[in-house]
């Protein structure tokens, strides 16, 4: 496989990983991602890695990037379904994932988008220069 399939959810874009990743699908991804963020205007990317066993520090800092860019693009990112395992590896290896909300499954990430979706519609003003 090379590439990651993205699903297009509403406002939402859904990634659901079921391989094992390698650098070049790591980088395809968030390739395919920012640019579907920005064909779809979407609002919100959920990332779903409950099929990792393993995420090195290469790919819990391109996730760390993916978060990054689809702010910039006005998007949230919530990632969901992390091992315990992996949770305890990305620690020891000192990565944060700062940017990045987690949760524990599929429809828990979807409630964090909807909420930081409307919290932002709410507080922040769409108005440009505003935010």
């Amino acid at each position: 496989m090379d590439r990651i399939p993205i699903l297009r959810m509403g406002e939402f874009l859904l990634v659901t990983i079921q391989v094992d990743m390698h650098d070049r699908l790591v980088l395809a991804l968030q390739d395919d991602l920012t640019s579907m963020i920005s064909q779809t205007q979407a609002r919100g990317v959920l990332i779903d890695i409950s099929a990792l066993e393993i995420v090195d520090s290469f790919i819990g800092r391109m996730l760390g990037h993916i978060a990054a860019m689809t702010t910039v693009l006005d998007a949230q990112t919530v990632v969901v379904g992390m091992r315990p395992a992996v949770a305890i590896t990305l620690v020891e290896l000192g990565m944060s994932l700062p940017g990045v909300r987690t949760g524990l499954d599929v429809e828990k990430g979807m409630n964090l988008l909807r909420s930081a979706i409307s919290a932002r519609g709410e507080g922040s003003g769409d108005a440009p220069g505003e935010g």
